[in-house]
């Protein structure tokens, strides 16, 4: 079973560095069996954080995850979900947070985001995570889709430099938040999720998977691509990684090819095509 030393967050709480991401999922009922089948077996393999979020399939993804974590220690899940951002008001999240354990069949949240910014003051979103918070209805609360203006302005209301963690795409091709939005985080006590980590739903997917360079790693060190992008993602110990796939065989490779170890003549081979930003860019966000 795969063992990772997990996070601290600036409470104090270690969060799992490994989770499963659950975008698409609860969509189609065909699908629902090999969905729950391949959370299953991600924590059978020993992962213990999964994420989700009202948006996806319109509460389907968090039905689904309840489904797969029914028979399971509530204890040993570390859960997170997502708020649409027209719902974190006082006056709306409440609701938001119940219908989303209900589905989910569980009471408390381990830590629930603010699926992005919108336009819901931040000074009332901090006030009523606070209160799920107070309620027992979440343990803790973080973000999504916050840039560095996002992330000054959030710790600039009361209460605000309670968010625990900022949840962002980012991999092999989508570096940017390491010139600005990752020292900020760093400073600030705030941890690092990875979204999309396997470039699913990226514009730059295809010219990353026939890369020259990416391609010869990956047969040097006999793993596929994805098992490369998630190597990537979570090469910094201070990074939690969220991939997402509904195929429990890819599962157990992706798994597998966190024991795989590349050398530092590969890291700067890659380093070299794909470098860090040198200067402040957009976020990517999808």
């Amino acid at each position: 079973m795969l063992q990772l030393e997990d996070i601290r967050l600036k409470d104090g709480t270690m969060m799992p560095r490994l989770g499963m991401g659950t975008w698409f999922f609860g969509e189609q009922f065909r699908y629902q069996a090999r969905e729950v089948e391949a959370i299953r077996r991600g924590l059978d393999q020993g992962i213990r954080l999964i994420d989700t979020a009202e948006m996806y399939g319109d509460g389907g993804a968090e039905t689904i995850v309840g489904k797969a974590i029914q028979d399971v220690d509530r204890s040993g899940v570390f859960l997170v979900s997502k708020v649409y951002p027209h719902n974190a008001c006082p006056g709306k999240i409440v609701t938001s947070c119940s219908e989303t354990l209900a589905r989910l069949g569980t009471k408390y949240l381990d830590l629930y985001l603010l699926h992005w910014r919108g336009g819901i003051p931040l000074q009332d979103t901090v006030a009523a995570m606070e209160d799920l918070v107070a309620r027992g209805k979440i343990k803790r609360w973080g973000v999504s889709n916050f840039d560095v203006a996002d992330m000054e302005a959030l710790f600039s209301v009361p209460g605000g430099e309670k968010c625990a963690v900022n949840q962002v795409m980012y991999h092999l091709g989508s570096r940017g938040i390491e010139f600005s939005l990752r020292p900020w985080m760093k400073a600030h006590g705030v941890a690092l999720m990875a979204y999309s980590p396997l470039a699913q739903g990226g514009a730059l997917k295809k010219e990353l998977v026939s890369h020259p360079v990416v391609v010869s790693v990956c047969a040097r060190n006999r793993i596929n691509f994805h098992q490369l992008m998630l190597l990537f993602a979570m090469r910094d110990p201070d990074v939690a990684a969220i991939p997402r796939t509904s195929n429990a065989k890819h599962v157990d490779e992706l798994i597998k090819g966190l024991y795989v170890t590349l050398s530092e003549g590969d890291w700067a081979r890659l380093e070299e095509v794909f470098p860090a930003p040198d200067r402040k860019v957009p976020l990517d966000v999808i």
